[in-house]
């Protein structure tokens, strides 16, 4: 496991492979950061699949209105909802999309992220500037790899479970 710095800040993210950390960019990101720990901790991201799986790009996942393989999901839907929350506004630095990145997904609009993400999967620079950045992957990127690729997937990978890193017991 990763050496966790700040608990409150970091997000362990249990895949079908392993457990992934990232550290949220609070500092940088405030508003994004703090919308995955609420949905984190509301057990929203719970179950939800990746929809969109692009080898050598990202993964993206976060669909809580759509996405959850055990209540509501809807693959053909998948990717097109958010939360009940409202949408954030961008919070755009210069923090280049590395691998292992954490990005917001949004539509057209900059300001439309809500509760969808996409980790990179390698440098995707062209990103800069147009995308939040507001996390990075600390440990478990090798599980990130193996997520299944697809448009969506046949058969998606999920979140099966996401927690702040200071509440796990």
């Amino acid at each position: 496991m990763a050496d966790i710095k700040d608990p409150e800040n970091t997000i362990i993210m249990t895949l079908k492979d392993g457990d992934v950390v990232i550290e949220l960019l609070a500092d940088v990101a405030p508003k994004h950061s703090e919308r995955m720990k609420t949905l984190a901790r509301a057990g929203a991201y719970d179950n939800v699949c990746f929809h969109r799986v692009i080898e050598g790009f990202m993964a993206q996942s976060g669909d809580v209105e759509n996405g959850n393989m055990e209540k509501n999901f809807n693959l053909r839907r998948a990717g097109t909802g958010g939360s009940e929350l409202p949408d954030l506004p961008a919070e755009f630095s210069k923090l280049p999309h590395d691998r292992g990145t954490l990005g917001a997904a949004r539509s057209m609009n900059p300001n439309s992220a809500n509760s969808q993400f996409f980790i990179n999967f390698k440098d995707n620079h062209f990103l800069n500037g147009q995308y939040t950045v507001y996390g990075r992957v600390i440990s478990g990127m090798e599980h990130v790899d193996k997520i299944v690729r697809g448009e969506p997937p046949a058969n998606p990978d999920r979140m099966i479970k996401v927690m702040v890193a200071a509440d796990v017991k």
